[in-house]
């Protein structure tokens, strides 16, 4: 196992996916890791893996002085290999990720975005390939209808319990939260998994019943 957390999150892309560590964070007694079926990939084919960097919205009702500063900072604060993680409540008021946003983050050496609420200018977030997850798409901007309260803390996103540092994939099939806690082991399972997984297939395709597979392998 990679100790080192380029390696590790370049295994983790390479090797695995969500579903697998979905199964396996479930028999490590997490069991509600897998974010609202409603965050989906903006674009198709988008994948990601990174640690999470967390920020907090709530709406407001009024065009605030200074509507970004604790936006800017979060966004500033990305670390290589981080994915930001945007909780808006889920809100359906405001837009919280935009391509200059999206640029942004690249820039920082940011992985992508997942967003518990609205994006824009998806058309260039699909041209520039960032990887960005939300529950839609609307065109207004944040400015007096939602504001970043914190970052960096504990958040509620796709009703998923996230701190700062979890593992985050997100593929087609959805989003999910490795604890730090469990990590290793959710990753060595996992790996096992799919070779149990590549075994399986193997076996179906050589004309075994599923009865027949489950019962050699223990995996369905």
């Amino acid at each position: 196992m990679p100790k080192h957390d380029p390696e590790r999150l370049d295994l983790v892309a390479s090797r695995l996916y969500t579903a697998v560590l979905s199964d396996v964070v479930d028999s490590l007694g997490f069991r509600n890791q897998a974010m609202d079926a409603r965050v989906r990939p903006v674009w198709d084919g988008a994948t990601v893996v990174g640690r999470a960097h967390t920020l907090l919205t709530v709406d407001i009702f009024e065009v605030r002085p200074d509507p970004y500063r604790m936006e800017i900072e979060a966004v500033d604060t990305l670390k290589p290999g981080d994915v930001l993680i945007g909780a808006t409540g889920p809100s359906t008021r405001t837009c919280l990720w935009g391509e200059l946003l999206s640029t942004a983050a690249r820039g920082r050496g940011a992985t992508g975005a997942v967003i518990d609420g609205y994006v824009r200018d998806v058309r260039q977030i699909r041209a520039m390939a960032f990887p960005v997850f939300a529950t839609g798409m609307k065109p207004v901007d944040s400015a007096g209808r939602s504001v970043v309260v914190e970052y960096g803390t504990p958040v509620s996103c796709g009703e998923v319990l996230v701190h700062e540092g979890d593992l985050i994939m997100a593929d087609v099939d959805g989003v999910i939260v490795v604890p730090r806690q469990v990590e290793e082991d959710a990753i060595r399972l996992a790996l096992e998994k799919v070779e149990g997984e590549n075994r399986t297939r193997d076996a179906l395709l050589s004309g075994m019943t599923i009865g027949e597979v489950y019962a050699k392998y223990g995996i369905l």
